[in-house]
C-alpha cells in the first residue's frame, strides 16, 4: 500500500511488525482450506484482537476456533478455543507443552495456506492504489473467491 499523503492517516496504516503501511483482514477458514468468513478491512496498525472484538464471528456452539497468540485475551461464548502456550518471559516451555503447541501448529498450518492461497493474487499482497471507499474489501472478497474455487475444484 502506498504511503497516505495525511499524517494522521500515516500513522493508522503504519504497521510496527511490518515497518510498512500496511491494512489487514481477518479469516476463518475450515479444516478442508475453504474461506467461511472474510472480515472488513482495517489499518495496518489495528491489533488482531481489536478488530475481532470489533467483528462478530459467525461461530455456531460447540465449534472449535484455532488461533494464536495474537488474540489472547479473546473468548467467544460457547466456542472453544484452542491456542498455543506462551513461553514465559525469562523462561521455557516444558517438553509437554512444546509437544502441544507443535500439535496446534499443525493444525493452524491450514490458515497459512489458505492465506498463502489467497497471496496468489498479486493485487493482495502488492501495493494497491484503490482508495475509494469498498474497493479494497471487494478486492479481497474477490480473491477469496478465487480461492474457493480452486480448493473446490480440487476436490
Amino acid at each position: 500500500m502506498p504511503r497516505p499523503a495525511d499524517a494522521g492517516d500515516q500513522a493508522d496504516y503504519y504497521s510496527g511488525k511490518k515497518k510498512r503501511h500496511t491494512i489487514k483482514n481477518l479469516i476463518l477458514a475450515t479444516a478442508d482450506g475453504l474461506v467461511q468468513f472474510l472480515s472488513d478491512t482495517y489499518e495496518g496498525s489495528v491489533h488482531d484482537k481489536a478488530i475481532a472484538d470489533d467483528v462478530p464471528y459467525p461461530l455456531p456452539p460447540g465449534s472449535e476456533l484455532v488461533d494464536d497468540l495474537g488474540f489472547v485475551g479473546y473468548a467467544l461464548p460457547d466456542v472453544i478455543h484452542t491456542r498455543p502456550t506462551r513461553k514465559p518471559k525469562g523462561g521455557t516451555l516444558t517438553d509437554a507443552q512444546q509437544t502441544a503447541n507443535q500439535a496446534i501448529a499443525r493444525r493452524r498450518i491450514t490458515i497459512e495456506h489458505v492465506i498463502s492461497g489467497i497471496k496468489r493474487c498479486r493485487i493482495v499482497k502488492d501495493t494497491i492504489r484503490l482508495w475509494k471507499d469498498g474497493v479494497r474489501d471487494l478486492v479481497m472478497e474477490i480473491c477469496c473467491a478465487l480461492h474457493n474455487l480452486c480448493v473446490r475444484s480440487r476436490a
